[in-house]
């Protein structure tokens, strides 16, 4: 069934059929915007022609290539300039059609573009589908890290279409489970369980079985919508949601962005949840859980080969969380609860213990 849910002025929707009526859901939304719309060039092939019969003639499209080498300053400044050219100003509504990259950095476009205009965001990934669109965090990356330059700007609209799952590989489908695993052991336990149990059987499944993407993806978006909700500004709770991205970031940093964020993300949580054990903030155990179900989806869980515990640790630095040279984790106490509640949700830790957390690997 359709599910609707509103969170900070963002109408977040699940249901299958958003993206044929998206012409009409756009016009009467939005009646007297001219519209934008970013596509990541490969969605764009295999869904543009129908996409352009739904909207405008009129509407501006900004193809951009896929990819995390996509999200930088210079494709920021394409995008844009490709607006002011086609005269667009304020009144303008921008849409995004893709993966976490456009989601992304089309909201960045938005946020800057006039000082900040509206964005419909239509996330064509797993990954985009249960977190990257949902919380209004947009950005793009630098040679010093990822997502250094950005704003929090929260879209008027999120339409989550399940038929996107169908056309998507294998791989990107096992890089949004990591992110659902991930919404799993920071927030709902028994989300964690069901997804380790159901997804291994069905994952590779075409097309994707509407029970179980109705239930992924309405428990995924509920739980990120909660705690979004309760710190839009992601200055308390929402830090839990980095769960498993200090580490992850680190090593997509250290690969030039060729490992995917979701297989840096599964990385990232074992790692992680083992440097909480360490500590003795996270239950014994709750690593090994996190490994299994990385493993049975197909994800990582060890280091990859030639990134050394040492060059990891240089580049965590570049984490947000990061101050006065020391590096804070969101560290989970166990599945479905974090630690960290004391001081601010994240926990600063010594080089040695990460160094050795991660030599473990």
């Amino acid at each position: 069934m359709p599910t609707a849910r509103t969170l900070h002025g963002a109408r977040l929707e699940v249901a299958p059929g958003l993206v044929p009526a998206l012409g009409h859901r756009l016009a009467e939304g939005w009646p007297d915007r001219r519209l934008a719309v970013v596509i990541d060039a490969t969605v764009d092939a295999l869904h543009g022609a129908a996409l352009r019969t739904a909207l405008p003639a009129d509407a501006v499209w900004c193809p951009i290539p896929p990819g995390e080498a996509t999200k930088t300053r210079d494709t920021w400044a394409r995008v844009t300039d490709t607006l002011h050219a086609a005269g667009l100003g304020r009144d303008t509504l921008l849409v995004a059609v893709g993966g976490g990259v456009t989601t992304d950095l089309a909201g960045f476009v938005a946020a800057t573009f006039g000082r900040g205009i509206p964005t419909v965001l239509v996330p064509t990934t797993l990954l985009a589908m249960v977190d990257a669109a949902i919380g209004g965090k947009t950005g793009v990356d630098t040679p010093h890290g990822k997502n250094l330059v950005g704003a929090l700007h929260h879209p008027a609209a999120v339409l989550i279409d399940p038929c996107w799952l169908d056309t998507l590989p294998l791989a990107e489908r096992r890089h949004g489970a990591a992110e659902a695993l991930k919404h799993g052991v920071v927030a709902d336990a028994d989300h964690f369980a069901w997804l380790a149990s159901t997804l291994p059987d069905v994952l590779a499944t075409t097309p994707f079985p509407n029970a179980v993407a109705d239930e992924l993806l309405t428990r995924s978006v509920a739980l990120k919508a909660a705690v979004v909700a309760d710190d839009p500004e992601d200055r308390g709770r929402r830090r839990i949601l980095n769960f498993g991205h200090t580490i992850g970031h680190a090593l997509e940093q250290l690969s030039a962005y060729a490992l995917p964020h979701g297989a840096a993300v599964a990385v990232g949580m074992v790692a992680e949840a083992r440097l909480g054990e360490r500590l003795g903030v996270t239950t014994v155990g709750v690593a090994d859980r996190i490994a299994a179900a990385c493993a049975a989806l197909g994800l990582p869980t060890a280091l990859p080969r030639g990134m050394t515990p040492e060059a990891i640790l240089a580049a965590t630095r570049a984490d947000k969380k990061a101050s006065a040279g020391r590096v804070a984790y969101a560290l989970p106490a166990g599945l479905g609860t974090m630690a960290g509640a004391a001081s601010g949700w994240v926990i600063p830790v010594p080089d040695a213990d990460v160094l050795q957390a991660l030599t473990e690997m």
